[in-house]
């Protein structure tokens, strides 16, 4: 009768053949709670990424968008008002580097402002193409930061006091930020831009 000390004694006796089987068959064992593992933890992975939207900061994004392009929407039909007075009094005596040579001239680039500024207010509120409307709007307003800043300096900033409390270019330069930010991030989770990707 074996006892336990035999038993014990013959495993470790068995030839190396015998238990280089017996270790392949364990490792062969192994394997596949180790790729249920794996793809247990690429799953998880998949529904952490989801859930780590930050609905706060998308929600703010959306708010800051829709006001932004909202806001923008009376610049360009005060162009479409008069577009030759424009021409005249701030394009073509501030941004005259802007090529004026047939087919273009000064009311050409008014009213292509103005389109930019509708259209891109549109995009952006929408979410929808939301970098080029964005990008459309940031060189809009850059122009409306040069012409400024050409007409009244830059007016002690960034510590002077002037009589009308803000500098004369300073919305405009709020307005590029708020731009630039958009071009660069996209318009986020709440845009029409996200809806028609989850779509494909």
């Amino acid at each position: 009768m074996l006892t336990q000390q035999h038993v014990c004694g013959l495993s470790t006796a068995l030839p190396p053949r015998l238990t280089s089987r017996a270790s392949l068959r364990g490792a062969r064992a192994v394997t596949p709670s180790k790729a249920l593992v794996s793809r247990r933890g690429r799953a998880n992975a998949v529904v952490v990424k989801a859930e780590d939207t930050n609905w706060g900061r998308e929600l703010s994004s959306a708010v800051v968008r829709v006001g932004a392009g909202v806001l923008m929407v009376h610049n360009g039909l005060d162009k479409l008002v008069d577009p030759e007075g424009f021409a005249k009094f701030v394009v073509e005596p501030y941004l005259g580097f802007l090529p004026h040579d047939e087919p273009l001239s000064f009311v050409t680039w008014t009213y292509l402002a103005a389109a930019a500024e509708l259209a891109g207010a549109a995009g952006l509120t929408l979410g929808f193409l939301t970098r080029l409307s964005a990008l459309s709007l940031f060189s809009t307003m850059g122009l409306a930061v040069y012409f400024h800043i050409a007409q009244s300096g830059l007016e002690g900033f960034p510590l002077g006091v002037v009589e009308k409390h803000q500098y004369a270019y300073e919305p405009a330069a709020l307005y590029c930020l708020i731009y630039f930010y958009f071009v660069v991030n996209g318009g986020g989770a709440l845009s029409l831009d996200n809806a028609l990707k989850k779509d494909d």
